[in-house]
């Protein structure tokens, strides 16, 4: 008998969120959709820079972006509110996104692009692209974990918000 019960509490369970999902989908239709689903996003990722947009010639890009070439498009727009010059990039060519263990590995060219516009914007705000003096391990034994936080120290700058 309680197994019937649990059976039926699954499909009420089920059902409900089947009516939860229509009812998301007719007032607000992106909402009903988790990301990455269905549509494809833009695939635009920007940065703000704090110069005029006059300034930033997509001609002659900085080096990090300039060695994706004609893999990405770019575009320069005034930022929201006016403060400064909104940077955008994406992938010509974007392809699904790679698991977790290949954007560890280094191995994914959106958040390569998302790098590059990061030190892109450094350059020409700066001047240089600023970087933290590595801190000296010493001699210590390899351990997994030891290994798993290097990698991810490694990838941390390609990270970014999604």
């Amino acid at each position: 008998m309680s197994s019937s019960i649990g059976t039926l509490a699954a499909l009420a369970a089920r059902g409900a969120g089947t009516v939860v999902r229509q009812v998301r989908s007719i007032v607000n239709p992106s909402a009903a959709r988790p990301a990455g689903a269905g549509q494809t996003s833009s695939g635009w990722l920007a940065v703000t820079v704090f110069v005029e947009p006059s300034e930033i010639d997509t001609a002659k890009l900085p080096p990090p972006l300039a060695e994706f070439g004609d893999r990405i498009e770019v575009r320069v727009q005034i930022a929201p509110g006016g403060k400064g010059t909104e940077l955008a990039a994406r992938l010509r060519d974007r392809q699904r996104p790679g698991s977790a263990a290949a954007r560890l590995a280094g191995k994914d060219a959106e958040a390569d692009l998302r790098s590059a516009l990061r030190r892109a914007k450094q350059l020409i705000e700066v001047g240089e692209v600023l970087a933290v003096d590595p801190v000296p391990h010493g001699d210590r034994t390899a351990t997994p974990g030891g290994a798993l936080l290097e990698g991810w120290t490694t990838a941390a700058p390609k990270g970014g918000v999604r």
